[in-house]
């Protein structure tokens, strides 16, 4: 059963991909949606549920939070070092980026993701079947905009769309992966809530430093790309809110 419902998130997975693709036209709706998204995943999943694994504390400051500073902080020496961000005509939004490195990296840190998903998924079989059910229907949810931030973030950065549709595919499978790997060996949780944290950072600072700044360029309109923002983070709302209500 968690591998079943592991390959129903390999299918959202795929789906979320191919909606990245497709409406490129709105591209700048496309980023403020993805902001909105990420932004939602981190303050309602990544964070609660990596407090919720490790109580603690460094100096006072919840290691997940650390944690978090850390992925934050990692991903913005790596822009600045690299020179990522090219300013041009004093508009901050008008950049251009010239390492696909760093795309590369935040599918790559979304593929994880959603093999962690799949781990969830196993591990909360293990609790019973019906947490099992509950926490399968929230990743299957959850993993069509971790398909869908896969294509955009890989994208943004300049690599080419085959290179964004091997990572789509390497992040479908991942869940599944995830999931037959629970029957063989159960990840720490001190490790996990760790990688938890700093996947947040990384996911916040790519959504409020890369994501957003790219989507509210002069040439679209902003109105339409915050209610985008908006709307992608009460979608997460709901969907991780529902979960938490019947579980």
């Amino acid at each position: 059963m968690p591998i079943a419902l592991a390959f129903a998130a390999f299918v959202t997975t795929l789906l979320g991909g191919l909606v990245a693709q497709r409406v490129r036209d709105r591209r700048h709706i496309v980023l403020g949606a993805a902001a909105g998204v990420m932004l939602g995943v981190v303050a309602f999943d990544l964070v609660p549920e990596s407090l919720e694994l490790s109580p603690h504390r460094l100096l006072g400051v919840p290691v997940p939070v650390l944690a978090l500073a850390a992925g934050f902080l990692t991903i913005h020496v790596v822009e600045r070092s690299l020179a990522v961000h090219d300013v041009q005509d004093g508009h901050y939004a008008s950049h251009s980026h010239r390492h696909s490195a760093v795309g590369l990296g935040a599918g790559s840190a979304l593929v994880v993701h959603s093999f962690i998903d799949g781990t969830a998924i196993g591990a909360a079989f293990q609790s019973g079947g019906e947490l099992g059910l509950v926490v399968a229907v929230a990743v299957i949810a959850h993993d069509f905009t971790d398909g869908f931030n896969t294509f955009t973030l890989t994208t943004l950065y300049g690599n080419a769309r085959r290179r964004a549709v091997i990572l789509v595919l390497l992040d479908a499978i991942a869940p599944v992966l995830g999931a037959a790997l629970t029957f063989l060996v159960a990840i720490p949780e001190a490790v996990l809530a760790g990688y938890l944290g700093f996947f947040a950072g990384f996911l916040l600072y790519l959504a409020t430093s890369d994501i957003l700044p790219e989507a509210h360029t002069t040439d679209h309109p902003t109105q339409a790309t915050l209610l985008a923002t908006i709307a992608g983070t009460l979608f997460m709302w709901l969907v991780i809110g529902l979960a938490a209500h019947h579980s």
